[in-house]
């Protein structure tokens, strides 16, 4: 597994420097190092990588969220938290629909298949998303206005609610019926997640005013409780709902709100997250089936292209009312367009339960993946000086 480390880290870095050199994203060239080191380019990554994938990405998530909710000025979110609200569930919602009525005319499937797509797709992709939105904050772009703040919280939410959305058409497709219960662990989730992820933050500064530690002793013990949190979601997964990245970020905010070495551990974090974001974006490039996306057809792109264009009305919406700019309106909309973390990891689930439909939805989770991740990346890249004002 050593190789594929250095594999990933060494090829990561050097396509992201290419890509950077072009003007491009530096993500786009990480992804393109998956795909290229992965099952469908030169097989180079070994099975023991690719079988821990899933957690190595979960682990490079957390990382990310310490550093966004370290980074978080909670005063600036209370500015926008009715616009924040409405983007955990709104654009996800317009998608989903956007699925379920135009799916069955264009792609030839079921309106619940085509929920059932919508719930893949309706993810934005929080690796793609919160680096860029945590950048953001640190050079006081749109800060003034919250713009980062809404999108960071509105991303980091709106995967708990597609989840449950994908659980629950999932299980009307086997036989089982609507799963009411499931939609209302969506507010369990969340409070319980924000609620345990304070306790901790106010739990750890605490235990760090009575025992003096170090800087690098306080960032590995923050590493090890965000990956406590993230596996205590799983362990209570049979009893309640808990988000463990909700809680990871809200303990960050805690501790970047009360904790006198928050702006330290928040620099320190930023170092981290350097050669964590080399491991996420290379495993979900890796995680790609392009055999899948080269046999997609006209229909599966223009179905995507007017999932985008209706869920781009529901974040038109969750800005209405504000004191946003044009520009800065159109700059979220972007912001809400890639696709990537939630996609490869839940996108080849219908076809691993033999739904006829599985094949189909793994398709065009492919597609999405490799159209929506460059180009989101790429229109806030090019946008967010333009169109959002920096703060002085």
């Amino acid at each position: 597994m050593l190789e594929s480390l250095a594999l990933i880290w060494l090829v990561g870095l050097c396509f992201a420097w290419v890509c950077g050199r072009l003007g491009l994203p530096r993500l786009v060239g990480m992804l393109i190092a998956g795909m290229v080191l992965g099952n469908c380019g030169f097989d180079l990554l070994s099975d023991t990588m690719l079988s821990i994938s899933s957690e190595v990405r979960t682990l490079a998530l957390a990382l990310i969220l310490l550093k966004a909710g370290l980074s978080l000025n909670l005063g600036d979110l209370r500015k926008v938290g009715r616009s924040a609200a409405l983007m955990s569930f709104l654009p996800a919602t317009f998608e989903v629909l956007a699925y379920a009525l135009f799916a069955p005319m264009i792609l030839g499937i079921t309106p619940l298949e085509g929920a059932l797509m919508g719930a893949v797709l309706g993810a934005v992709s929080p690796a793609v998303v919160v680096p860029k939105m945590v950048e953001l904050m640190e050079n006081r772009y749109g800060t003034g206005q919250s713009i980062p703040q809404m999108i960071l919280a509105g991303a980091s939410l709106d995967d708990v609610y597609t989840i449950v959305v994908f659980t629950s058409v999932l299980s009307m497709l086997q036989g089982g019926g609507l799963n009411v219960a499931a939609f209302g662990a969506i507010p369990v989730s969340i409070v319980l997640g924000v609620g345990i992820g304070i306790l901790c933050g106010v739990g750890l500064c605490w235990l760090w005013k009575c025992i003096t530690v170090t800087v690098p002793v306080q960032v590995v013990s923050l590493i090890a409780m965000g990956c406590g949190l993230v596996t205590l979601e799983d362990l209570l997964s049979d009893v309640v709902a808990m988000s463990g990245l909700l809680a990871v970020m809200s303990m960050g905010c805690v501790l970047g709100a009360k904790h006198p070495q928050g702006a330290n551990l928040s620099k320190s974090f930023g170092g981290l997250w350097e050669g964590a974001q080399v491991l996420l974006f290379v495993l979900v490039g890796a995680a790609v089936d392009l055999p899948y996306a080269m046999n997609a057809g006209v229909g599966v792109i223009a179905m995507i292209a007017l999932s985008l264009a209706i869920r781009a009305c529901g974040v038109w919406l969750c800005v209405l009312g504000t004191t946003l700019k044009m520009k800065e309106r159109l700059f979220c909309v972007i912001a809400y367009l890639p696709k990537a973390t939630v996609q490869a990891a839940i996108g080849g689930v219908p076809l691993a339960m033999g739904l006829g439909c599985g094949e189909l939805v793994l398709t065009v989770a492919v597609v999405a993946i490799l159209i929506t991740a460059p180009l989101g990346a790429l229109g806030m890249e090019v946008t967010y000086q333009k169109w959002l004002q920096k703060e002085e």
